[in-house]
């Protein structure tokens, strides 16, 4: 990076964050804190809702995935429209109805006190360890671009986003969220037009296409059955509708932003917005990392993207085994390009027999190069414990160091940056707000003011910045970063929509019946996770079913016991 670079980064950063600050150092009251003030219109919604899902785990990661197991990823979202169509027809008006802070406000005036804690604590549990992973992401890129001590980073780029998410609330994530979004869709949008600019000139788009799909980058859509496969039609249809369902309807951090609305159409129409560009989003920046692929095809490819996998084989050149591999590996890539620049030449000829076997030959190169990177990642894993299992989260930021003009670069590095701090202020300020409405001022200070309240929930909001900072300190992932995150919601959401759904839809469970029940629930998800091999898509619909089957059969043993139902259920 150079000092154009730092202009754009340190400037976009900088002046996102001090615009949020400025427009609501004035949010003194409790209720505009937590919620803004009520005249929230429903594209701020939407754009608040997509970046809040959007971290620069999205950005940074997604890519990646694309680059190694193609479209195939696109699949996990199948579910979004289905879901956000659902809430908002039932979820967003009770929630609305009842004017309710919290999402877990309503488990409460449903069934019971500990009923509403369980539902708060799983949220606090899963999104805290969350956050973690989203300021982990972002201290890869400094740690890449500036050469940092990771530690370092991840301290620095949590400390920033706790300043001003606490001075601001829920209308300082609303009114930057839109500007990082500019931020970042500039910086996508820039970054594949001179991708696709540095693709070879003589590589049409029908080539591009068939390039991709020979290395199976281009199956977007699995149609098996298998439950152990991890991403299909099936699992993303109906696993991904239910663990969608339980992020957008009751994790605090998606609850909190459209409830924001001045009404229930606005907020309704933002859920709406997201229900019909998520998909297209995700597939965008899937095919960002399928042409990064393609690229490297015809341009020498780095063994490790990872950026301390790459120093430490430099910097060990004595090593016989670990040169011989990168030599070896070169080696085949070379022949890779060869052989695909002899398939471009036949196909544009019209020589098919030809170009089919350029292809296969290119196609064995390619299969031989992995096996030796495979083999190289084991024994380096050896010699230096610092080595990443997956580099996947490295291949977007490599390819914009290594590939794109100055001036750009800061701005791709300010996009992750900017989604960084959307989503991570959303986190914080879920968290803090969830702490004090669900547990502070029902459970240790009764009595507290708003004033109180409002205080606490400041405090609470750094105090979860400092837990989030210290996960990522921690973070060592064997899955790419946007896989471990869903996988991690995965075995929480679940259950917590299966508080809902009984909530919302079967009367006459009371409140004993689905605390335990959604316990029981839990417990078996975790045992059910750590004991088979099957898609952890699965596991949201395993946890919301078994949540209302054993509340259900609870119910059915302990008797109405508490005479009538709170007439909150739809």
């Amino acid at each position: 990076m150079n000092w154009l670079d730092y202009v754009v980064l340190i400037g976009s950063i900088l002046g996102i964050a001090g615009y949020g600050i400025w427009q609501t150092r004035f949010r003194t009251n409790l209720h505009d804190y937590l919620k803004g003030t009520g005249h929230t219109p429903w594209f701020a919604i939407g754009i608040s809702v997509m970046a809040t899902q959007a971290s620069a785990i999205t950005f940074l990661s997604t890519p990646g995935q694309g680059y190694l197991g193609g479209l195939s990823f696109i699949q996990v979202y199948f579910g979004v429209p289905i879901a956000l169509i659902i809430i908002a027809m039932f979820f967003l008006p009770m929630f609305q109805k009842l004017d309710v802070y919290t999402a877990y406000e309503y488990l409460e005036k449903r069934f019971d006190g500990k009923t509403r804690s369980l539902g708060a604590a799983l949220f606090l549990l899963q999104r805290g360890l969350g956050a973690g992973l989203t300021i982990y992401a972002p201290a890869i890129v400094m740690t890449t671009v500036f050469g940092w001590p990771l530690n370092a980073t991840i301290i620095s780029a949590g400390l920033l986003v706790i300043v001003y998410t606490v001075i601001g609330g829920s209308d300082a994530v609303t009114v930057t969220q839109k500007y990082q979004m500019a931020i970042i869709f500039a910086g996508m949008v820039t970054a594949t037009w001179l991708l696709i600019s540095k693709l070879p000139p003589n590589l049409e788009f029908g080539d591009t296409l068939k390039l991709a799909g020979g290395f199976h980058k281009m199956n977007a859509v699995n149609f098996s059955t298998s439950l152990n496969q991890r991403y299909t039609f099936w699992s993303g249809l109906f696993g991904g509708t239910f663990l969608m369902l339980s992020y957008f309807g009751t994790d605090q951090s998606q609850v909190q932003r459209y409830i924001s609305g001045s009404s229930l159409r606005e907020s309704r129409l933002g859920l709406l917005f997201n229900a019909v560009f998520k998909i297209p989003m995700q597939f965008c920046i899937l095919l960002i990392g399928v042409l990064i692929f393609v690229f490297y095809q015809f341009q020498p490819p780095p063994m490790f993207f990872d950026a301390a996998s790459r120093q430490y084989i430099e910097s060990h050149r004595s090593d016989a085994k670990l040169s011989a591999y990168e030599s070896d590996f070169n080696n085949t890539q070379s022949e890779v390009r060869k052989y695909l620049e002899n398939w471009l030449d036949a196909r544009h000829k019209g020589d098919k027999s030809s170009a089919d076997s350029s292809f296969v030959a290119a196609a064995l190169a390619d299969e031989r190069g992995e096996k030796i990177r495979l083999a190289a990642s084991k024994e380096l894993a050896i010699r230096n414990p610092d080595a990443k299992a997956n580099d996947a989260d490295y291949v977007f930021i490599t390819f914009i160091l290594q590939e794109l003009p100055h001036g750009v670069i800061g701005l791709l590095v300010a996009a992750f940056f900017a989604a960084a701090l959307s989503s991570k202020a959303a986190e914080l300020n879920a968290l803090g707000t969830s702490t004090t409405i669900d547990f502070y001022r029902r459970l240790m200070k009764r009595d507290a003011t708003d004033a109180d309240c409002l205080t606490a929930t400041k405090w609470f909001t750094a105090l979860w910045g400092a837990i989030a900072i210290t996960v990522a300190l921690y973070a060592r992932l064997a899955e790419n970063l946007i896989q471990a995150v869903n996988i991690l919601g995965s075995i929480f959401y679940g259950v917590m929509l299966g508080l809902f759904l009984v909530a919302f839809f079967i009367r006459r469970v009371e409140g004993n019946a689905i605390f335990w029940g959604a316990l029981v629930a839990q417990i078996l998800v975790f045992i059910l996770y750590f004991t088979l091999s099957i898609s952890y898509l699965w596991y949201p619909l395993i946890g919301c079913a078994a949540c209302v089957l054993f509340s259900l059969l609870l119910q059915t043993i302990m008797g109405n016991k508490q005479g009538t139902i709170k007439g909150y259920a739809s």
